[in-house]
């Protein structure tokens, strides 16, 4: 998989070390002569450009690219760079970096965004899993399929624990795509039975979270927890 990382600040280098390690293929751009680092991550490619031009696109031949990530520390650049990869170069997937709260309202389809990562909303999501059990946690947002991804530990006292996961009426628009029992990783089969404190993972459209924590509690009404 071909992918462009528009910022090779200290983000857009892991991102891309990371990418790189799993056999991607790896162009950074900035404009900035300072972060173009080659020595840094040597495995990619680099581009001296500014990554809100349509000519530096076409040289980084983005109608080549299968992922956009605009990982840049400026918002207003992250916005412009995802509409240009979308509208213009039709990239299937364009992920962007929400470096201010305030503007995650604009990371939307309109604006090219398939994927928005809030690094504030993420860090205080990945907190509130760790001490949170029986109340659902929004961990990440996906833009253009109006769905987010959402986890809850499974309560001791739940109705659902030693229920069969294929015996279970999920609400509708909601996939339960991962357990997790203690170091284990478990791709969810009909057949097996959920425990108390299992954490699962679901992609979940907005509308049925509260119905979902609802079914995962223990008799009572949820209480769903969002960053706003």
């Amino acid at each position: 998989m071909r992918v462009v990382i528009a910022g090779a600040g200290a983000v857009g280098r892991s991102i891309a070390s990371e990418l790189l390690e799993n056999g991607h293929e790896v162009l950074l751009i900035d404009k900035s002569p300072e972060a173009v680092s080659v020595a840094r991550v040597p495995e990619a490619e680099w581009l001296l450009a500014d990554a809100c031009e349509i000519t530096s696109l076409d040289e980084a031949a983005l109608e080549r690219c299968q992922v956009v990530i605009a990982a840049s520390g400026d918002d207003k650049v992250n916005l412009v760079v995802s509409l240009l990869a979308k509208t213009e170069y039709g990239v299937p997937r364009v992920v962007a970096r929400v470096n201010h709260p305030k503007n995650e309202w604009l990371f939307n389809e309109a604006w090219g965004v398939d994927v928005a990562v809030s690094t504030p909303r993420l860090m205080s999501a990945l907190v509130e899993e760790a001490v949170s059990v029986g109340d659902l946690v929004r961990l990440l947002r996906f833009s253009h399929g109006e769905a987010n991804l959402v986890e809850m530990t499974l309560p001791d006292e739940a109705t659902l624990v030693g229920t069969r996961v294929g015996e279970v009426a999920w609400p509708q628009d909601t996939a339960l795509v991962t357990i997790i029992r203690g170091t284990k990783v478990l791709i969810p089969d009909p057949d097996d039975a959920l425990a108390a404190g299992d954490e699962l993972l679901f992609v979940a459209a907005p509308a049925q979270e509260e119905r979902l924590e609802e079914l995962l509690s223990a008799h009572r009404r949820g209480r769903r927890r969002q960053r706003e």
